[in-house]
């Protein structure tokens, strides 16, 4: 039967469509993870992050389909201009229509930049035959082997860790990821600012017991790391992670990422993954696993 390629739904909610896509993610990493890059809890973490998500193109996506079974997906993350081409290894030959369906659906203002492994040398001959040019921008994957790696950590007296399971505070969960990532000044804590925050929480498949944070002695969260775990499979993803200027070199991020790799490992997961090349996670027992670089093609 033919392939049939079809564009995403224009619905930024929960939908069946977004459960298919999350299930095809699942199913080629099953047996071996293809593409740590990419995985279903990026999918999940980009429809929570609502704020930020290019809702009105979602219907960019492309959807690759035989017998009704998705096998390839060409998506952005935040907005399009920027496309990644995630497939089922037995249908690597759609690699070429994929990078076309990208140049003619999913450029931002005249240029397309496409993802592609360092090491997937068919991919870049295509590409460079379309016209793409490798970029300076990159992005690197590393992962833990949970399974042989001793987990150990310490935090400073009356510092402690705590799950959002046990302690569903918004405020905190807000103030974190607002210190966290350098912006100055204390928060919004506005009913809309808040209730964004809790979106990023209510994913259907978010388990609160790995979303952890590390609090100070006067309760406060002044770290965090959100982990992603989905039964019966063996990696983790880590995303997001944060620490409070005011609180960094004192090891609360790495108490904060190891507490979620090791309930992700009595969960089930063998490894975990994390999209960056930091020396931080180097230095806490992540090891480089993947380089990708963007290519870009620029229309005359």
């Amino acid at each position: 039967m033919a392939i049939v390629r079809k564009r995403y739904c224009n619905d930024a909610g929960f939908t069946a469509e977004f459960n298919r896509v999350r299930e095809f993610l699942i199913r080629i990493n099953r047996d071996k993870v293809v593409d740590e890059g990419f995985l279903w809890g990026r999918w999940e973490w980009m429809f929570c992050l609502r704020i930020i998500l290019d809702t009105a193109n979602l219907s960019c996506i492309g959807l690759w389909e035989d017998e009704g079974e998705i096998v390839a997906l060409a998506t952005y993350e935040q907005s399009i201009g920027y496309a990644w081409l995630i497939m089922d290894p037995n249908y690597n030959y759609l690699k070429e229509e994929m990078l076309q369906y990208a140049q003619s659906y999913m450029k931002k203002e005249g240029s397309i930049k496409v993802l592609i492994d360092d090491t997937d040398q068919e991919l870049q001959d295509i590409a460079a035959l379309e016209g793409f040019r490798p970029t300076q921008e990159r992005e690197a994957n590393a992962e833990i082997p949970i399974k042989d790696y001793n987990i150990h950590y310490t935090l400073p007296d009356g510092y402690r860790i705590v799950s959002m399971a046990e302690e569903f505070d918004l405020k905190k969960y807000h103030r974190v990821l607002w210190r966290g990532f350098n912006h100055e000044g204390e928060p919004d804590e506005s009913q809309v600012a808040l209730e964004e925050r809790r979106e990023q929480l209510s994913g259907p498949h978010v388990n609160l017991h790995i979303k952890i944070a590390v609090a100070d002695p006067d309760g406060n969260f002044v770290s965090y790391c959100g982990m992603w775990y989905e039964e019966g499979t063996d990696y983790a993803l880590v995303e997001p992670v944060a620490t409070d200027p005011e609180y960094r070199m004192l090891g609360l991020g790495k108490a904060a990422v190891l507490e979620g790799v090791k309930r992700c490992g009595q969960l089930g997961a063998q490894k975990a993954y994390v999209g960056s090349s930091q020396q931080f996670y180097y230095n806490i027992g992540f090891r480089p696993c993947s380089n990708k670089t963007w290519w870009e093609k620029k229309s005359l």
